[in-house]
């Protein structure tokens, strides 16, 4: 078994939110999350225009493209009597007036310290080659493309922007999310109402098709004995109660499962303790049909008969035959 961990939530303090940003842990949030501001940034075309609907959607007030300048008073507006604030989605990127990546840093720095906020910093990234698939497909200009290849644009807002993403309180690489999945993790992370306890994904996937981007903790099986290279099994999935009985049956599985079950019942806790109400779980094998589906399977059942809220999918379980 080998576990692989990549830290979305954040880069930053040790309690998963960055010092800098003025971010508390979760658990110190209003319940209604007045006092609640999240500012999204990141790569052009990587979805911030469609994270401040979703976040719309959730109770948030949205704002894009707000000039720097005005990102004080907006924050420090009055309330009226007993009025809570609302909590605020703002966009701010290259196109935004009098932009620059320290001098945001450097206002953001200054609210968090002067305002009693839970300011948090959402930047969103996306591979490069599907972020010029995008413009290509819907014939926009990239904003610093302007006399230049595409490429250039992009390799350029990367370099000026990379001090966003080492401060951000959440990272989100859309490249391959779908708008459900996409909305689904700006849930987890930024949803007013919060739950007692962590919302789990349980995902399987396929080695061959690349790991999941959103994945928090990656567990491989590809150790395990494989059922594709039985005939009988091949066109079954690792839904079905015989493939799990094949897999379940190798003598490997047992010690792995066990410390699966031991590592994952403390650890959930701890997570919540430091603020995480979102957690993605990959499990991953050859081809994402067999082993990786029947541990994802197996390892909901357990999820859930422990008490925790979790979510299913097979992201890769329709995308052929590999062994």
């Amino acid at each position: 078994m080998t576990v692989s961990t990549d830290a979305h939530q954040t880069t930053g303090g040790a309690d998963g939110v960055s010092p800098q940003s003025g971010g508390g842990a979760a658990g110190s949030m209003h319940a209604d999350g007045e006092g609640r501001v999240v500012v999204v940034t990141g790569m052009s075309g990587a979805g911030k225009t469609t994270a401040l609907k979703f976040l719309e959607d959730l109770g948030y007030e949205a704002v894009d493209n707000l000039p720097l300048t005005l990102l004080g008073p907006l924050l420090t507006v009055p309330r009226t009597g007993s009025e809570r604030r609302r909590p605020i989605a703002i966009g701010i990127d290259i196109r935004t007036r009098d932009f620059g990546a320290a001098s945001m840093l450097a206002e953001l720095d200054r609210l968090a310290i002067s305002r009693a906020l839970d300011l948090r910093l959402l930047f969103l990234d996306c591979d490069d080659e599907v972020l010029a698939r995008r413009f290509t497909e819907t014939r926009r200009l990239h904003p610093l493309a302007v006399g230049r290849p595409l490429a250039d644009g992009i390799a350029h807002e990367r370099t000026l922007i990379a001090p966003l993403r080492g401060r951000a309180d959440v990272t989100l690489d859309t490249s391959s999310l779908r708008p459900a999945e996409f909305k689904q993790a700006l849930v987890g992370h930024f949803a007013i109402e919060r739950a007692a306890a962590l919302v789990l994904f349980v995902t399987s996937f396929s080695y061959r098709l690349g790991l999941p981007r959103e994945a928090d903790l990656v567990f491989d099986a590809r150790f395990l004995a494989n059922p594709y290279y039985d005939t009988a099994l091949r066109p079954l999935t690792g839904r079905d109660p015989r493939v799990a009985a094949y897999v379940e049956a190798d003598a490997a599985f047992a010690p792995f499962w066990a410390s699966l079950t031991a590592m994952l019942g403390p650890m959930l806790p701890r997570f919540v303790a430091e603020g995480r109400n979102y957690l993605t779980i990959a499990i991953g094998c050859t081809g994402g049909r067999h082993r990786s589906v029947a541990v994802a399977e197996k390892l909901t059942g357990w999820l859930r008969q422990e008490g925790q809220k979790v979510e299913l999918r097979h992201r890769d379980l329709d995308e052929g035959d590999v062994a």
